[in-house]
């Protein structure tokens, strides 16, 4: 998600950059869609524990931000993605895929539906020709607006308790729904969306309201402990959630260089987002072939994996033998205290053949590094998924 380095002149500040930058103790920090972002703020360990424990903030600013309007927006947004965007109401939020012809994955995130022409799909990677290509038939306008949302994510058990105290009630707020409330003289739109896995929410405002917000925020939450985190933090919460990340766990498919590489939903795990009873959407022949020959070449699967030692990277072999796969992200998890991992299996042995599977790690060992053979199994994901999470009211902490 989040290229690292020490520091680049040339990647553009956030509008929450003169607070973070402060705050960046030894400036780790990361370029993502050409702006600098955080990776860390100096203790990765303390900002997990906010998200899980406490009341975390990350900047999104950064994240592609595409604003889609006109008569035509829920045809269009039909034809892009393999959900159904007549049962999104305004108001709402889903995750959603959107592939090629041959049914392969360009891309994930999420779409917002603000009013019954108005739509904002925010995602990984950027879009702007493919999606003005794919107006062609449609009265419906594509802009890209990343520059004019300035973004936060609160994310946490406490979270709600924090923006109670900020003077803005999200009680009776679902997952997946947002309010509109009024905050320093324009509108502050809150969602209960993010990428953890636990209770949480999303704020979009105009970049000139950015550090009102900031301030406003950090003072409100200052009895629970709320503290910036870097995307270092995140990726461990995500991994825990099982959730994907374009360019780390699949190769978008306008991108890939080799045929092998790319996936389709199927081959994700993602196919449950499909509405085959839905009008033609991109990649809908090729799914249906694919689903009626169970032609897919690969699963995605969670994998628990014995021992503590990241298996991030590592290949994947059927009785020490056949390589079958490999892992895209992994971590020792702190709350499940398990070694988890997500991977890409080949198909007999995502089912199957599943038993008899075992990682290849390569552990550094006083200077030197040693090759260690463990076991696997399939484990369900999410790996982590608290009550907390979808309760209505959310939980006090």
């Amino acid at each position: 998600m989040i290229a690292r380095l020490h520091f680049n002149k040339h990647l553009l500040e956030t509008p929450f950059y003169p607070r973070t930058a402060p705050l960046n103790k030894h400036s780790e920090w990361g370029a993502w869609s050409g702006h600098l972002s955080a990776t860390g703020f100096g203790d990765t360990e303390m900002e997990y524990t906010a998200i899980r424990n406490g009341a975390s903030v990350y900047d999104l600013c950064p994240m592609v931000k595409y604003r889609i309007t006109g008569p035509d927006a829920v045809a269009y947004l039909d034809r892009l993605t393999v959900r159904n965007v007549a049962k999104l109401t305004p108001g709402g939020v889903h995750y959603t895929v959107w592939c090629d012809d041959a049914g392969k994955v360009l891309d994930d995130g999420t779409l917002f539906r603000h009013g019954p022409q108005d739509f904002l799909l925010c995602c990984q990677e950027r879009h702007l020709p493919w999606l003005t290509d794919a107006t062609l038939g449609f009265e419906v306008a594509v802009e890209e607006i990343t520059e004019t949302i300035a973004a936060l994510s609160l994310q946490g058990p406490c979270t709600a308790s924090v923006l109670s105290a900020a003077g803005w009630d999200v009680s009776s707020l679902r997952p997946f729904r947002m309010t509109k409330v009024p905050f320093d003289g324009t509108t502050l739109t809150i969602s209960r969306t993010g990428f953890t896995g636990d209770l949480g929410y999303e704020l979009w405002i105009g970049p000139a309201h950015a550090l009102a917000l900031w301030d406003h925020l950090f003072t409100a939450g200052a009895p629970w402990g709320i503290r910036p985190i870097g995307s270092d933090a995140l990726n461990m919460a995500r991994i825990e959630a099982g959730f994907l990340i374009a360019g780390m766990d699949f190769i978008p498919a306008e991108q890939a260089l080799r045929e092998d590489r790319v996936r389709s939903p199927f081959e994700l795990g993602l196919d449950w987002l499909i509405d085959w009873n839905k009008d033609h959407f991109n990649g809908r022949r090729a799914l249906i072939r694919e689903r009626e020959s169970r032609a897919s070449q690969w699963s995605l699967v969670g994998l628990d994996i014995a021992g503590n030692v990241s298996a991030e990277g590592s290949l994947i072999y059927h009785a020490k033998q056949k390589e079958v796969g490999y892992i895209t992200a992994a971590l020792w998890s702190p709350t499940t205290k398990r070694n988890l991992a997500i991977a890409h299996l080949k198909r007999p042995y995502a089912a199957a053949k599943s038993d008899n599977l075992w990682v290849e790690i390569y552990a550094l060992r006083e200077l030197q590094y040693v090759k260690l053979m463990v076991p696997a199994r399939i484990t369900p994901r999410p790996f982590f998924t608290p009550a907390r999470r979808r309760a209505t009211p959310p939980g006090r902490f």
